[in-house]
């Protein structure tokens, strides 16, 4: 018998543990005007696009409004084209040159290696969720060297929205209702709350101030090591039972 009661109390104390593990929040983070600016290289793969298309080139400032947002719909606001078949051969385009050079016209944003480096190094589970196609998102990450601190890569396409990725990540378990989404457009917020989860957002970024505090965030950062600081007093909002 008192074996039997030690098994249990193991058996108990087993489950303790991972309750505590799968209750842990994971920063899930977005890449475009987060982690990295992408503005010289989506730009110019714009232009590239544009032109290509006998549309006139634009000076590279007056596409930041499309970085955050999916690519189809950034195609139908800058050209008033609402054909699919049409947006798609600009996405053609754009993609083979940001497949070619436009990925790497690329930079991380001060403080982020830092940030990573220390988030790591206290154990805390980051993630990456971008409207940005997997593949090159996974590029960008190897280019930078900072893969490894993520635990996966959530990539979007055409016609997905962010509230679907995560939708789709909490049904797989890969994150659970503890995540937090970390972004710097109203998009990123607003992805998270349409899931019940919480956000923060960046204003490193593309979005303003006025953007992300409209979507009642839990932070706002101003630089990356602000977000180290709060790391640590994440408590779970849900247990797992």
């Amino acid at each position: 018998m008192p074996s039997c009661n030690y098994s249990n109390n193991f058996s108990k104390y087993f489950r303790s543990i991972l309750k505590k593990i799968m209750s842990k929040p994971i920063l899930l983070f977005d890449l475009d005007g987060t982690i990295s600016d992408p503005l010289e290289g989506i730009a110019r793969s714009f232009n590239y696009a544009l032109s290509s298309l006998g549309y006139e080139e634009k000076p590279i400032a007056e596409f930041a409004q499309y970085i955050g947002p999916p690519l189809d719909e950034s195609f139908k606001i800058e050209t008033g084209i609402d054909d699919d078949a049409k947006i798609n051969a600009f996405i053609i385009k754009f993609r083979e040159r940001y497949i070619e050079a436009g990925f790497s016209e690329n930079e991380l944003y001060p403080g982020i290696t830092e940030s990573l480096d220390e988030l790591s190094s206290r154990n805390v589970s980051m993630a990456i969720c971008t409207s940005k196609r997997q593949d090159m998102a996974e590029k960008i990450l190897d280019l930078f060297e900072i893969r490894s601190h993520f635990q996966f890569v959530s990539g979007g396409d055409v016609g997905i929205q962010k509230w679907r990725q995560i939708e789709s990540l909490l049904a797989k378990d890969a994150i659970n209702p503890n995540a937090v989404m970390i972004g710097d457009r109203d998009i990123d917020l607003t992805a998270a709350h349409k899931n019940g989860i919480r956000s923060a957002g960046v204003l490193w970024g593309y979005g303003s101030r006025a953007e992300l505090e409209a979507q009642a965030p839990l932070h706002l950062f101003s630089k990356p090591s602000d977000i180290v600081k709060i790391a640590d007093r994440l408590e779970p909002i849900v247990s797992e039972s």
